[in-house]
């Protein structure tokens, strides 16, 4: 029954108790990306959420620059390595990895303008594995529910025909 097409998402596309407080964009989790991604049976694997893990719930928003020390940089790729093992044996068993979701301006999980440093580390990981994602960020000002052409985006994105 296995229908092996995977995405990967950032974790607060899932969760968005993980964002930086009054920068949230949906009261749980944007439920409306979730099901364009569930309707379609993929499977969906969520990262971590570096920020969360190494600040905690109660960190101040900080630039890409602030981000880009060593020691964080240190933790996205520790916290990276273990996804990216997960990815590589998907690919070797034959799944599909239909590409990954981020978060755009984010200093951690955007992945097509100025990548952030998670971004960085995990897409670094895979292509040293020959591994190499499609991208979709979702917009920094986009919220749950929105009107608007981002869930048809994220459908094209995933090559979801849509009636």
């Amino acid at each position: 029954m296995r229908g092996k097409r995977l995405i990967l998402i950032s974790h607060c596309v899932l969760n968005q108790n993980a964002v930086v407080r009054d920068w949230e964009r949906a009261v749980g989790a944007y439920n409306d990306i979730a099901m364009v991604l569930l309707e379609q049976d993929f499977g969906i694997v969520q990262l971590p959420c570096p920020e969360f893990s190494m600040l905690g719930e109660e960190r101040p928003p900080l630039t890409w620059e602030e981000y880009d020390v060593p020691p964080y940089r240190t933790h996205c790729r520790e916290l990276a390595a273990e996804p990216a093992k997960q990815i590589q044996e998907y690919v070797k068993k034959g799944y599909q990895i239909v590409g990954l979701l981020g978060i755009q301006e984010s200093p951690s999980c955007d992945t097509t303008r100025k990548r952030g440093i998670f971004m960085e580390e995990l897409l670094g990981l895979l292509a040293a594995a020959s591994i190499h994602l499609r991208t979709f960020d979702i917009p920094e000002s986009y919220r749950k529910g929105q009107p608007g052409d981002v869930l048809e985006q994220l459908r094209r994105f995933c090559n979801i025909i849509t009636e």
